[in-house]
């Protein structure tokens, strides 16, 4: 198993095979120029919620796919509107857990904003839980530190992707709190460097986590880590 960061919040998971892109927003990162959007093709595009930052290349991408799209049940209205199929969307809520061909995904909470590129309610803004095979990921999408969390410290969680870069989200204080209150070692840094005012001391923010006996992961554009 293996993650592929291509920019902001945009990662491509391969579970043995079965390839999930979470948050595609590529096209329009000028950090991201080098990655062909249509080399692209996963079998499932997951939409933590609806901000342009996070759904830009949805359409595109599942177009060339025939990708299945998931999301809150308000952003998933959304995608139907932008010509998905409604046998290729999965609309489901918080809490709520579905069956997919790596495994299972349970949508959790996070405290941010949502709406959609054209400006209508995108619904509760989410993270998700992906367990496939031995091995459990969060993936945070958009949030501010929350209590919430500590209610994922008895996962036994291998992984974390959270947003460390401020202003929009969670700083890298908050996301090293974060990683304490979800009890997991190994996190994956994104929502950083994109624009201004999230850009981040990476050397620093990678020793405030050490400090705690964390290990951040900040890989390039396009570059992979194994699971």
């Amino acid at each position: 198993m293996k993650a592929t960061y291509y920019g902001q919040s945009c990662v491509a998971f391969d579970f043995d095979g079965h390839e999930v892109l979470m948050d595609p927003f590529i096209s329009y990162n000028p950090l991201a120029k080098g990655v062909d959007v249509n080399a692209l093709l996963p079998e499932y595009i997951f939409l933590s919620h609806g901000h342009q930052d996070h759904v830009a290349d949805m359409a595109q991408i599942q177009k060339n796919s025939q990708a299945t799209v998931a999301a809150i049940v308000e952003t998933a209205a959304w995608v139907r509107k932008q010509g998905v199929p409604d046998e290729k969307v999965i609309e489901f809520n918080l809490g709520g857990t579905i069956v997919t061909s790596f495994g299972t995904v349970k949508m959790v909470y996070a405290m941010h904003t949502n709406s959609t590129p054209d400006g209508q309610y995108g619904g509760f803004p989410v993270g998700f839980i992906l367990h496939s095979g031995n091995k459990k990921i969060y993936f945070a999408g958009d949030t501010a530190l929350t209590m919430e969390m500590k209610l994922l410290a008895d996962l036994e969680l291998d992984w974390a992707f959270l947003p460390i870069g401020g202003h929009y989200t969670m700083d890298v204080d908050d996301a090293v709190k974060a990683a304490e209150f979800i009890n997991c070692d190994k996190i994956v840094g994104v929502h950083y460097d994109t624009f201004p005012p999230i850009t981040i001391d990476k050397v620093n923010a990678s020793e405030k986590f050490a400090n705690y006996g964390k290990t951040l992961y900040l890989p390039a554009i396009g570059e992979s880590i194994e699971l």
